[in-house]
């Protein structure tokens, strides 16, 4: 079989929801054409569904590196730093104010490299909120339901900081 055989098999594995053997199959095409970045960027991708990034990471850094004028595979190499920044901004959340603000930094950095990521701008506002920063809580949660307008949690977040931050501008009068 040669590569693109393999990565047909890839696909029906996909539309079975039968993810590991989808892995295997772009495992074989990579091995039939070692210089494929197609090859590298699609099991990327599919490594990246399965929540395994440093895999993903791995044949995304080699999509990118042999074919570094594909534009596709830049931005899917900054939507996988993105997720693993909100990946680490998660560690500091339930501690200190300080790590708070390492949150929201790690937070403003993965959204920088994808405006799309609404579990971003959600974490950002439970950040903000932690810190009882009820304005920039609401702007992120604004953000976000600009990007997805029934988000559930996004519209209740919304109400419950908007409140607070009326009890805060109220207590402090």
């Amino acid at each position: 079989m040669n590569g693109e055989q393999f990565v047909q098999r890839a696909y029906e594995a996909i539309l079975q929801h039968d993810f590991e053997q989808a892995v295997s199959w772009f495992e074989q095409a990579i091995a039939a054409e070692p210089d494929n970045a197609a090859y590298h960027y699609k099991l990327s991708i599919t490594y990246a569904r399965n929540n395994r990034l440093e895999k993903a990471f791995v044949h995304a850094r080699l999509a990118a590196k042999l074919d570094p004028n594909n534009p596709q595979y830049t931005y899917h190499l900054q939507n996988l730093r993105a997720k693993e920044l909100v990946k680490q901004a998660e560690t500091y959340f339930g501690k200190s104010p300080d790590q708070l603000y390492m949150a929201v930094e790690l937070l403003k950095s993965a959204i920088m490299l994808d405006p799309l990521l609404v579990n971003g701008f959600l974490m950002l506002a439970l950040a903000y909120a932690g810190l009882e920063e009820y304005a920039q809580a609401i702007s992120a949660i604004r953000e976000l339901l600009w990007l997805d307008p029934l988000h559930e949690i996004g519209l209740q977040l919304l109400q419950q900081y908007t409140v607070k931050l009326h009890e805060t501008l109220h207590d402090s009068n």
